[in-house]
């Protein structure tokens, strides 16, 4: 069950504002789902018992709806456009400033992030592999970002096993998910009376200890089995293959670029919602007085025209290289960075692509592999 050689323990379901109060107790700033702009994000809770029920929602090429879970749990929802990327990669942030001393001589200062301890509460498996991603990117030996590191460290994470992917969700095919395996500290299942909870971290087990759990009978541990071998065989999206370098690069002419450059707005919806991409740009904020200025760093996107302007001239000038650069980044090139591809399967640049661009029906044109949706 999960990953963890620890025995799992069972939270029964009227208990679980327990484990939410246990974080808070130990300072951790606890964030959960929550409804904004009619999509479900992470925001702080504000009680032990501020877990919303009965979420879910109906996703699609271009479409996200909130609906209604029938069976009133409190994580029947597959995703919202949110991951775990901006609790340790900051949508902006400052990095340093500079100031004009007394003399008139300038004083630069590096900027501290402000990094609250939190605690965040229904993380799913993919974004669990793509924040692994994030870390292989932002910890690497020798290039260390300071920001990134002291927000990660200060992470807390309880993740939820997915038993109602959504239409876009491909995590299956992808290998991460909808089952968590690795990379948080505390792993929950959801079942009709409660919750299959195991650790998977040192920080997670003390937690799991306080709250005195019974064992986990062998009939709950086997119904989490098979609700992750039902989530995984529900899912009707898939890509060809794990290992798609040489046949995506091999295709770099191929017309299907074309084709959906001509659908495709550049708007960097794709970019933004993605949990494993990590582009920035770095900008001055100088004081209207001119006395003071801000360096910061914000999210980028391949899909903006500064993103490919060198001295000169750009090297990506229109959108068909820039979509091409972002998925064989994506799919193929990540296998030289990071020795597996940068795609996690969680649908997100399908359901919010204004156009509805499907990303695996855009492989399977690419590859000839005729992978077709239900």
């Amino acid at each position: 069950m999960f990953s963890s050689p620890e025995p799992a323990g069972f939270l029964p379901l009227d208990q679980l504002h327990a484990l939410v109060a246990r974080l808070m107790q130990l300072g951790y700033q606890c964030l959960g789902p929550a409804v904004e702009n009619d999509a479900i994000v992470m925001r702080e809770l504000d009680a032990p018992d501020g877990l919303p029920r009965g979420l879910q929602a109906e996703q699609a090429p271009g479409r996200y709806r909130l609906t209604t879970d029938p069976q009133h749990r409190y994580f029947a929802w597959a995703n919202g456009p949110q991951a775990i990327k901006p609790q340790a990669f900051a949508p902006q942030e400052s990095l340093w400033r500079v100031e004009r001393d007394a003399a008139g001589m300038l004083q630069f200062e590096a900027v501290v992030p402000n990094a609250p301890a939190q605690a965040i509460i229904g993380v799913r498996a993919c974004d669990l592999a793509a924040l692994a991603l994030q870390d292989a990117h932002f910890l690497r030996e020798g290039r260390r970002d300071p920001h990134y590191a002291k927000r990660r460290e200060q992470l807390f994470l309880v993740a939820v096993q997915c038993a109602e992917p959504g239409a876009t969700c491909f995590c299956a095919s992808t290998g991460d998910g909808p089952t968590p395996t690795a990379g948080y500290d505390l792993a929950l299942a959801e079942l009709p009376d409660g919750f299959v909870a195991v650790s998977g971290s040192a920080k997670g087990a003390a937690v799991l200890s306080a709250l005195n759990l019974s064992a986990a009978n062998a009939q709950q541990v086997d119904a989490v089995r098979q609700q992750g071998q039902a989530a995984a065989a529900a899912q009707t999206r898939s890509l060809p293959g794990r290992t798609l370098r040489d046949a995506l690069m091999s295709r770099l002419e191929h017309p299907r670029w074309d084709e959906v450059a001509s659908r495709c707005l550049a708007c960097g919806n794709c970019t933004a919602v993605c949990p494993t991409c990590f582009c920035h740009a770095e900008i001055d904020g100088p004081a209207l007085d001119g006395e003071a200025s801000r360096h910061e760093r914000i999210w980028d996107s391949c899909f903006g025209e500064s993103h490919g302007h060198l001295h000169g001239f750009n090297v990506r000038p229109d959108i068909r290289s820039r979509y091409r650069q972002w998925l064989t980044h994506k799919l193929a090139t990540w296998h030289d960075q990071f020795g597996r591809s940068g795609c996690v399967g969680c649908g997100r640049c399908i359901a919010w692509c204004p156009v509805g661009i499907d990303l695996t029906e855009e492989v399977a044109a690419l590859t000839g592999s005729g992978v077709s949706h239900e």
